[in-house]
């Protein structure tokens, strides 16, 4: 008896209701890694709700490119563990602080992209199962093949790690292709072209180089848990109208660090 060959890739997508991946996408899966600062706008501190909505907008962009997209996002507009620590607050505490600020930060992103249409999950690597599902390392890899954006909250759960280590653990957990890191400036540059006009910008830089120039990327746990896993880290302007997807698509302004 002959058995019935499964459908393709393509009638599988089709059948499936999923969009296609766009072919100019460079990446299936990613990780997009902000900071809390990047929620507050110009405001000082908080949260200033047409940011969030122009943030979820992008990751809306790049969720129609048919891409599975993870998410993490810091705490730091609304509390930042290492400096409470430095102002005479125990360690653990004002870590743990800062994790349930980046839960705050997580939900009030979902509600933005449900309110786009954009099926999502919340999911806390500390329990707290009335607002967010704790962490299950196949039930995330299952929504993000249902095409849901994967928010994960409260770090790695655990004190004196940042969630930049978080985002690189998550994304190595998940198999995502590369981490975008969406700063205020759009790339690694040779030193902070804030402050200094005659700053050059990186297209391309190896981990090693990174390292050798001490440019800060991420944290040190972090960049080596990337370069560890040969994670390529796209450094980008979060508030570029278009970037995120643009960039994923190759164009653009950025730099990509990998080995």
């Amino acid at each position: 008896m002959t058995l019935p060959r499964p459908a393709d890739a393509t009638q599988q997508k089709a059948g499936s209701g999923k969009p296609p991946v766009d072919p100019k996408a460079k990446y299936r899966r990613v990780m997009l890694k902000i900071s809390g600062e990047a929620l507050m706008g110009d405001q000082g501190y908080g949260l200033h709700p047409p940011t969030v909505r122009r943030i979820a907008e992008e990751v809306q962009s790049v969720q129609e490119m048919g891409v599975e997209i993870c998410m993490v996002i810091g705490g730091g507009n609304i509390f930042r563990g290492l400096q409470g620590s430095a102002q005479g607050m125990e360690r653990t505490t004002a870590d743990y602080m800062g994790m349930l600020a980046t839960v705050m930060n997580a939900l009030a992103m979902q509600a933005a992209l449900e309110a786009l249409q954009i099926h999502t999950r919340v999911i806390s690597a500390i329990r707290m199962d009335e607002v967010a599902e704790p962490y299950i390392r196949r039930r995330a890899v299952r929504h993000l093949e249902k095409k849901r954006v994967c928010i994960f909250a409260a770090g790695t759960g655990n004190p004196y790690f940042t969630t930049d280590t978080a985002a690189t653990l998550r994304a190595n957990e998940m198999s995502c292709e590369a981490i975008f890191m969406g700063k205020q400036v759009d790339g690694v540059y040779d030193k902070d072209p804030k402050k200094h006009a005659d700053a050059v910008r990186y297209d391309n830089i190896t981990y090693d180089e990174a390292l050798l120039k001490n440019l800060k990327v991420m944290d040190a746990s972090a960049f080596a848990l990337a370069r560890d896993n040969d994670l390529p880290i796209i450094v980008f302007a979060l508030d570029e109208p278009g970037g995120f997807k643009g960039i994923l698509a190759g164009e653009g302004t950025y730099t990509k660090v990998a080995g």
